[in-house]
């Protein structure tokens, strides 16, 4: 299969505590010869201080003090590195029930999940949580690596164990491709280099499944939607009546000469030209950042829409939310928030919380329904004017909202459109 060599790829890692994330992703970048000489010296140095012997693998992601010292991941700490097949852009987070929030921003772009299990511990609640954090923020690949291989003697029988035991609950997930990986990250085994102490594995290394997954079908190329963000009017020399609409395109094909209807007035028009800076373009698909024209002389302006005539996304002041709260303050009833969708702002209240998710067992619970940080809930939401949304799980883009405190400007959750 033939790989974009440009084409970037978003991976986060989740895992309890101490299964080994910070050590693997520095593991990944070590042996793939993705660390600065500076930084190297910098680590070592840390290392030799904290009385290890050789390099703390660990200490390459976990950035702040307070993770350094105490060993742990807090914040999401993001990392990006290049091999000859690939980018990549890791989001490493953290594995506490208290950081759930911090997991679910981290992962929100992601591509792929690496999921770490402990090959002494197993499939604990912990690896329940993330998998169905994973599966709810619909990411399509899950990469299930059982850690520590070394402390179990490499058994075969170990790993089959818990590949089974994963497998019985997440069949449960709406996730679309899951494998599994036996290594050891402290020793390097199957992270970028097979190894040689587990003949009996046959599939591919960490850092080679990263390389070849196909992840351009993940991207919506069906439903056509351009939120626009911005008008673009020189009024000078050449362009002296160009009149043209920047924005990033969050789903669909878009192609000089079709039809297309602007929401939310519902006027229709074809395109004239697709630019990017000064090349002129026949075609343009997500997520390409382009400026359009259009034939007709619409009022257009940010937050309105470009999509097909016969694909249309929903207009609606009222719909249904998977939220997280992300803030220290409680959700307070009948609140006015800034929501903020796609390049659209509006106002919005939370008219009911349906049911919280305790996200241990995927138990509803409907008798608290105070919603509080790390909080996950599907909520009803009612805004001052219709926006233009898709299910989540048809577009992450058009489909996912934000909440800003009026008054602090802080963002208090994240959601994704039912």
């Amino acid at each position: 299969m033939e790989i974009n060599n440009n084409q970037l790829l978003r991976f986060t890692t989740a895992g309890s505590v101490d299964d080994g994330k910070s050590t693997l992703i520095g593991r990944l970048l070590f042996d793939s010869k993705s660390i600065f000489e500076d930084q190297l010296e910098s680590v070592s140095a840390t290392s030799a201080k904290k009385g290890h012997q050789g390099i703390d693998l660990a200490l390459f992601t976990d950035g702040l003090r307070d993770e350094r010292a105490q060993g742990i991941t807090i914040d999401v700490a993001y990392r990006y590195f290049t091999t000859p097949k690939r980018k990549f852009i890791i989001a490493d987070t953290p594995g506490h029930i208290q950081y759930t929030r911090n997991m679910v921003t981290g992962a929100s772009t992601a591509n792929v999940a690496i999921i770490l299990i402990d090959a002494r511990k197993g499939v604990i609640e912990q690896t329940k949580r993330h998998a169905f954090i994973a599966s709810l923020l619909n990411i399509s690949h899950i990469i299930v690596c059982i850690n520590k291989m070394d402390l179990v003697d490499y058994s075969e029988e170990v790993f089959s164990k818990f590949v089974e035991e994963f497998e019985e609950f997440s069949s449960k997930l709406l996730v679309k491709d899951v494998r599994f990986i036996p290594i050891s990250a402290l020793l390097g085994d199957n992270v970028v280099n097979r190894s040689t102490r587990m003949n009996w594995y046959q599939g591919s290394t960490l850092l080679n499944a990263l390389e070849t997954l196909h992840i351009s079908s993940d991207i919506n190329k069906i439903d056509a939607r351009f939120p626009v963000q911005t008008l673009i009017r020189p009024q000078a020399g050449e362009y002296l009546d160009y009149r043209g609409y920047a924005g990033r395109i969050a789903g669909g094909i878009f192609r000089k000469g079709d039809e297309v209807v602007i929401l939310p007035s519902g006027f229709s028009s074809k395109i004239k030209s697709i630019q990017v800076g000064e090349k002129l373009l026949e075609e343009a698909y997500a997520p390409m950042s382009v400026a359009i024209t259009l034939e007709d002389n619409i009022d257009v302006s940010r937050g309105d829409m470009l999509v097909r005539k016969n694909n249309q996304p929903r207009l609606s002041q009222e719909f249904d939310v998977m939220l997280c709260w992300l803030n220290n303050m409680p959700a307070r009833p009948d609140a006015k928030y800034t929501i903020i969708h796609t390049s659209n702002e509006q106002r919005a209240i939370i008219m009911e919380v349906i049911y919280k998710i305790d996200i241990n067992t995927y138990n509803r619970e409907t008798e608290n329904k105070d919603l509080e940080m790390n909080d996950i809930a599907r909520i009803k939401i009612r805004t001052t004017r219709p926006l233009m949304i898709d299910s989540y799980r048809d577009n992450r883009n058009t489909g996912s909202i934000i909440l800003i405190n009026e008054n602090t400007n802080e963002t208090v959750a994240a959601g994704m459109i039912v």
